[in-house]
Order: structure tokens, then C-alpha cells, then sequence
């Protein structure tokens, strides 16, 4: 690479924005639409470029697109899968995405296909009854399935689950036996095993932050609603990834309907569990927890053989108090 090319590459970066989506693959850090803040109007992003980070490197570079480009839009979800991005819904800029009955609305309910490799979208048809347009929804995979969960529609929240067979490319939609979560926006669903997703947060109809956590069996069609310790963290607009030992670890968003009210956004990570752990983390962790305020734990520490003594000292940092952080 010549000196000039090199330096372009390093002074080049993605542009702030919010609503985009993004995912990894490869170590290469996909980043797609959103928006951002111009003199108080909200500019979508160009919807024919994709920004990509290289994470082992640390630079950035941006590729112009073909194919059949989705419109811009802000609050999509996507995910990654055989080496593709995979979008679904949003919100366009220019409100006419989709028609309800006599109503055109700017939510959208499309699926749209990055292939990284042509630097190409493309848009698959697809069959079945396919979920109503919607923005700020939730998604997840298992398998080839993609689940598209609840989101801003039209002028409410939904809670509704559907299903997207990858390979067939046929909606179908998940009717619950159960009792189910309030409708929501701006919530996180995550995989946590072979049948079971995982939803927390979000926005509700009546604009509540929420704090609840429910799973969901996707062959059962059971939702369940489970105690965790975080019911004074109510969290929009976070995120939720799957950590160690089947953990689900949400980081960031607010606790305000940021609308209306933003006291500033969070960053805290809160660690859920969703099963339970192994004897050594049990082990490890009882430790790491309790060594500085046990006087036996403390004397004995350094006769543990020097692998567990390493991972006992790191997660011994992890229950060290917390600071206290003023926004300034």
C-alpha cells in the first residue's frame, strides 16, 4: 500500500450516528445505516454504503454498494449468518415505505441480504403471511431461523414472535399457550440454548421503561417470565450478548423514555444467568468474592496451582466495589 493510500485509510472513519445496525463476521466490523443530528433534523445515513471496521488492524474503510439496496432507514435489526448480513424492518426517511389499507406508513417490513464478498444486497422474496411493518423490534437466530419480536407498529407496541426460515425463505408466526410480555420497542432478544430466547427491556405501549426478563421456548411456545436481580434497571435501547456458561450479558441504553426524558444513558453491564454453572465457576467465583473479607481465603490463596490461581486473581476484579461515575 503506498504511503498516500495508507494515510486516507487511517484517517478515515464511519460517521456518528444512532438507529444503524451492525454486525461481525470475520473480524470485520459491519456497520449499516442509522442517523444522525444536523441542526436539530435527523439526516438518514446513505443507504448505498456500508462502513467496515477492521478489528485487528483498527482502521476503517467504506464500500459502495449494488444490487437492490435497501431505502435508509433507522431502527433495524440484523444479524449474521454463513458469512451474510440479514436485515429486517426499519424505519425509511421518506415515510412511504410500505401501504397499510389506505395508510402509507414509514415502517418497513422487508428483508434485505449483505453479501460481503460482492459488496452486494440483494432482497429474496419471500412466502407466508410476513410480519406488519415495524422499527426499534428485536431479533434473533437459532439455526436457520431467524425470530423477529414486538417493535413500534403503526401506532402501538407489539409483542407478536415470527419466524423466517432461511433456507425456504416462509414467514410463520409464533401464537404463544401462555400469558405473554406487555408489547414493546426498543427491547433485546437473545439465543440462549437450542429452543429458547431470551427478552428483557424495552419501551412499553403505555411508554414504561421496562425491567422484566421472560424466555421463550420457541417449540413449546411457552413464555415465561423469570426472576433476576435487576428490577431496579429498567434498560431501552441497550444491547444483549451471549457471554460465558450461557450468561446473557446487556450493556448500555437508557433508563428514561428518551423522547421525552434523557437523564443520561447507562454503563453498567448486567450479567444474567440463564442456567445453572459449572462446579469450577461456582468455585472460582465463591472465591474471587469473598477473599478479601475471609482471612483463611486470603492465607491459602497462593497454594492453588498456578492456572486456577490466574483465574481466580482476574476474576477477582470483577467483584471489586464500583466507582461511582458523574457525567459531566
Amino acid at each position: 500500500m503506498d504511503s498516500a493510500l495508507e494515510r486516507r485509510c487511517l484517517e478515515l472513519v464511519a460517521r456518528e450516528r444512532s438507529g444503524h445496525t451492525a454486525v461481525v463476521e470475520d473480524n470485520l466490523l459491519y456497520v449499516w445505516g442509522g442517523y444522525m443530528s444536523v441542526a436539530d433534523h435527523e439526516v438518514f445515513l446513505p443507504n448505498d454504503e456500508i462502513w467496515v471496521y477492521d478489528l485487528e488492524r483498527g482502521v476503517w474503510d467504506v464500500y459502495h454498494m449494488t444490487g437492490e439496496v435497501p431505502p435508509s432507514m433507522s431502527g433495524t435489526c440484523s444479524c449474521s449468518l454463513n458469512g451474510h448480513m440479514y436485515i429486517f424492518g426499519g424505519c425509511d426517511d421518506n415515510g412511504q415505505t410500505n401501504q397499510v389499507e389506505d395508510v402509507f406508513w414509514g415502517w418497513n417490513n422487508e428483508v434485505h441480504v449483505f453479501d460481503p464478498m460482492q459488496a452486494s444486497w440483494s432482497e429474496p422474496q419471500t412466502h407466508g403471511h410476513a410480519p406488519a411493518p415495524r422499527a426499534a423490534h428485536a431479533s434473533a437466530t437459532i439455526g436457520g431461523r431467524g425470530y423477529i419480536c414486538g417493535g413500534r407498529v403503526m401506532e402501538t407496541r407489539t409483542i407478536d414472535i415470527h419466524c423466517l426460515d432461511l433456507e425456504s425463505w416462509t414467514w410463520s408466526e409464533i401464537i404463544p399457550v401462555s400469558s405473554t410480555p406487555v408489547g414493546r420497542s426498543w427491547h433485546t432478544l437473545t439465543t440462549v440454548s437450542d429452543s429458547t430466547l431470551f427478552l428483557f427491556g424495552g419501551l412499553s405501549v403505555d411508554c414504561k421503561p421496562m425491567s422484566d426478563g421472560w424466555l421463550l421456548d420457541v417449540e413449546t411456545k411457552n413464555w415465561r417470565e423469570i426472576e433476576h436481580p435487576y428490577k431496579n434497571k429498567p434498560r431501552l435501547w441497550h444491547t444483549a450478548c451471549p457471554g460465558k456458561d450461557s450468561d446473557v450479558i446487556v450493556f448500555g441504553g437508557s433508563c428514561d423514555y428518551i423522547l421525552l426524558v434523557d437523564t443520561g444513558h447507562c454503563n453498567d453491564a448486567l450479567v444474567f444467568q440463564m442456567q445453572p454453572y459449572p462446579l469450577f465457576r461456582i468455585c472460582e467465583d465463591y472465591i474471587a468474592k469473598n477473599v478479601k473479607s475471609c482471612e483463611m481465603l486470603k492465607d491459602q490463596l497462593h497454594l492453588l496451582p498456578p492456572k486456577l490461581l490466574r483465574a481466580v486473581q482476574t476474576r477477582m476484579s470483577f467483584y471489586r466495589p464500583s466507582k461511582e461515575h458523574t457525567l459531566v
